[in-house]
């Protein structure tokens, strides 16, 4: 079994206790976890290279007939997420005709930015694809864009003052908080599912060893806030906030904002009109 994970510190909280021995794969993590950010994840799965990861949540709308949903698992925010951030030198609402670098890392983030501007800050800006991990925004000159979109550990970085490129944008906007305000339901950025084609007994095992080692994770938040601020190199209190401010469920409330989410994107035209499919019990 190929198991992928995303690189960010996000999800220490499913993995911490893989990479620490503590749950087992039935391979050493190696072995059998793959590390990427989310387009990178949503690719290999698409080309039968994984049999059960995380992926983007926009990924399984677009390609719900190849995939079966793991239950309770997700990467979600009631509220601010502090790591999915639209940085920009104009109010959002002012930005028509703008120019939006948008990470090519997240299809979910993408998607849920495009319908913010259309839906609630009626605003038509042209998206740009650009690289914005840490070591990419340096090298982008705040003159050529208005805003840009950032996610994972370099928007985290950003928020915490690690970095001083932050000064350049006067206006950040954390997408989490927006669609909560927007909708009053959480926000699911990211699933993790099986391919059909895996054997179900074999994706069965590695759901439970998952969720195993989400509950680990999240009963260790404090041994993983401490990794996770060497890995960024913010403060330990701010990683515990961070991480304590996600949610690694998928539950009614969740499947709630998740199928509300969907159903604008199939709405607009940007996915299928499909359903949600779990991996069944056996």
């Amino acid at each position: 079994m190929r198991v992928g994970r995303i690189r960010y510190i996000n999800c220490f909280p499913v993995y911490g206790a893989i990479d620490r021995g503590v749950v087992e794969l039935g391979a050493p993590p190696g072995d059998a976890l793959v590390s990427g950010n989310p387009s990178e994840l949503n690719e290999l799965m698409a080309k039968g290279q994984l049999d059960v990861s995380v992926i983007s949540a926009v990924e399984y709308a677009r390609e719900s007939s190849r995939y079966l949903l793991l239950p309770d698992l997700g990467i979600t925010s009631d509220g601010p997420v502090r790591s999915v951030m639209l940085f920009s030198r104009r109010p959002a609402e002012t930005l028509e005709g703008g120019r939006v670098l948008v990470s090519r890392s997240s299809m979910t983030s993408v998607a849920l930015l495009q319908l913010m501007f259309e839906q609630v800050w009626r605003s038509s800006p042209a998206f740009l694809p650009a690289d914005a991990e840490i070591a990419d925004l340096a090298r982008t000159g705040v003159e050529s864009h208005d805003a840009r979109l950032i996610i994972g550990d370099a928007a985290f970085m950003l928020t915490s003052g690690t970095s001083a490129l932050a000064a350049d944008y006067p206006y950040v906007y954390d997408l989490g908080a927006v669609w909560k305000e927007w909708t009053g339901l959480p926000f699911v950025f990211a699933v993790w599912v099986a391919q059909r084609t895996t054997p179900v007994a074999g994706a069965l095992a590695v759901h439970a060893q998952l969720i195993q080692s989400r509950d680990w994770g999240l009963a260790h938040l404090d041994q993983l806030s401490a990794q996770a601020a060497v890995v960024t190199g913010v403060s330990k209190p701010a990683a515990l906030e961070y991480l304590s401010g996600l949610d690694y469920g998928l539950r009614y409330e969740h499947l709630a904002g998740l199928t509300t989410f969907f159903g604008k994107l199939a709405a607009s035209g940007r996915v299928p009109n499909g359903s949600l499919a779990f991996l069944p019990a056996a």
